[in-house]
């Protein structure tokens, strides 16, 4: 089975105080309503794609809670409650290990340092866990450890300086190919793999998602999704204009597995 084979997925819809997230850059707040929309239309394209989806109330006192993946990894035998690295993100995992429980035959937890979702890029290979802004080095030792329990083998890689997360800037898309920016494209950190680099201008489209057999790609950015075209992809384009303003993309919006026990 391919790490992008997916049926099941968890999301929550944005809260009001969405507009309140976490923002690393000046600019104007997302207005919630195109917030909404761009999750709604998110969620769709997950089902189109044949995930199972499991939508979540809104959560007030945790403005950024609807990107699920950051404070949480799932796998088929196993979710992994992670320790964010944003202060006011930290209780998030918690409050989520409910809904985990009910549908993972093991809930592991990471004891030290920081670590998100949004720094973990599963490949055929084993993990890349990316040492950033939200992510220390002891939370990443951890997370290895864990995944060594699962037999999953991990590496722990450097990010580019002023990378919010990994995943902000690449992207499987297929079994030996990665969607990157020119700094990770250039870096070494994809030795073996086939990189397709983002144009500069489109940078931001390298937070793409692989599901099933479609890669979901940020709308807005035509180079990139012909690119990923010529290569053979079937390329669905979302808008994310107003989750972007509070530093969140595509990725970072859903927890994506494979359940047996739904299967067909």
């Amino acid at each position: 089975m391919r790490v992008f084979d997916f049926n099941s997925a968890i999301v929550r819809i944005p809260g009001k105080s969405v507009v309140n997230g976490l923002r690393a850059h000046a600019g104007p707040p997302p207005v919630f309503e195109k917030v909404l929309a761009e999750h709604a239309a998110y969620v769709e394209a997950l089902r189109a794609a044949g995930v199972r989806v499991t939508v979540l109330e809104a959560l007030e006192q945790f403005p950024d809670s609807v990107f699920v993946e950051d404070p949480e990894l799932v796998f088929g035998e196993a979710a992994v409650l992670l320790r964010p690295g944003a202060p006011s993100r930290l209780p998030e995992a918690e409050v989520l290990a409910p809904a985990l429980a009910e549908r993972f035959p093991r809930l592991l937890r990471v004891s030290e340092g920081h670590v998100d979702g949004g720094d973990v890029l599963v490949t055929p290979r084993g993990a890349l866990i990316g040492l950033s802004a939200r992510t220390d080095q002891p939370g990443a030792a951890d997370l290895r450890r864990l995944l060594a329990s699962m037999e999953l083998p991990a590496r722990v890689v450097s990010t580019p300086r002023g990378t919010l997360h990994l995943k902000s800037d690449c992207a499987l898309v297929d079994d030996e190919t990665v969607l990157a920016t020119a700094e990770l494209a250039h870096s070494g950190l994809f030795d073996g793999f086939r990189v397709l680099t983002v144009p500069e201008e489109e940078r931001a489209a390298a937070n793409a998602v692989r599901v099933n057999d479609v890669v979901l790609v940020r709308a807005g950015c035509p180079r990139t999704a012909e690119l990923l075209t010529r290569h053979g992809m079937r390329v669905v384009q979302l808008p994310v204009a107003e989750i972007a303003r509070i530093d969140a993309g595509l990725s970072c919006m859903s927890l994506r597995w494979f359940d047996p026990r739904v299967a067909g």
